[in-house]
């Protein structure tokens, strides 16, 4: 059983509602469960020019100015293309990301989504913050620029590929919600196959002996 889906992570002009996207990272991946396998299959990155200034205080933490992102705009065709294969959308705090980029995109409306950030019980396995730069730290993986869109997209899902020590399972699935009987389930379905061809080849042979006996071939 496969799943494909869409990692997204902005960067904005503030947290408040009038404030703008500025950056857009938007990573395909699809999602093996009986496997556990994840395997990105198309990505994109963009910066925007907004019609607001940029809050000295979000600049302070992205450092993204103005200068950066002027004359800048996204690529709505390709963005749209990529949303339009994915059966699902998560980002790491879903409810800041979401309402900025339905903005923009309506139609992720239509998808469910799902929060990397509130969706694992991080703090029950044992780890001190549910942030994203914290959470990377915590299980060694270094990107080349912190709180930058593509940086933090690529990170998360290295983070949710990873597993679970007690679990046994990557983190994506405990995301998705996919239990451990149904990955049984899929295995189980392989298995199933396996054993009916394997009976049919069987037949096949005694028949083929029966055959060859009748006509004194054997």
């Amino acid at each position: 059983m496969r799943r494909v889906g869409a990692f997204l992570d902005t960067e904005t002009t503030g947290l408040k509602g009038h404030d703008e996207i500025i950056e857009f990272a938007l990573v395909l991946f699809r999602y093996d469960i009986s496997r556990r396998k994840l395997r990105v299959i198309d990505r994109y990155h963009g910066l925007r020019e907004p019609s607001c200034a940029i809050d000295p205080g979000a600049e302070a933490v992205h450092g993204i100015s103005f200068d950066k992102v002027r004359g800048k705009r996204l690529k709505d065709r390709v963005v749209r293309r990529i949303l339009g294969k994915a059966d699902f959308l998560i980002a790491h705090n879903a409810v800041f990301d979401r309402r900025f980029v339905e903005k923009l995109y309506p139609e992720t409306k239509g998808i469910r989504w799902y929060c990397s950030m509130n969706g694992i019980r991080w703090k029950e396995k044992g780890f001190a913050s549910k942030g994203l730069q914290q959470l990377m730290a915590d299980h060694g993986i270094e990107t080349e620029r912190g709180h930058r869109a593509l940086d933090d997209v690529m990170g998360a899902l290295e983070l949710l590929a990873q597993r679970d020590e007690k679990k046994g399972r990557p983190y994506l699935s405990e995301l998705l919600g996919v239990e451990s009987d149904e990955v049984e389930q899929t295995k189980q379905g392989r298995l199933g196959r396996s054993l009916k061809i394997t009976g049919i080849l069987i037949v096949a042979l005694i028949l083929l002996s029966v055959c060859g006996a009748l006509f004194g071939l054997s």
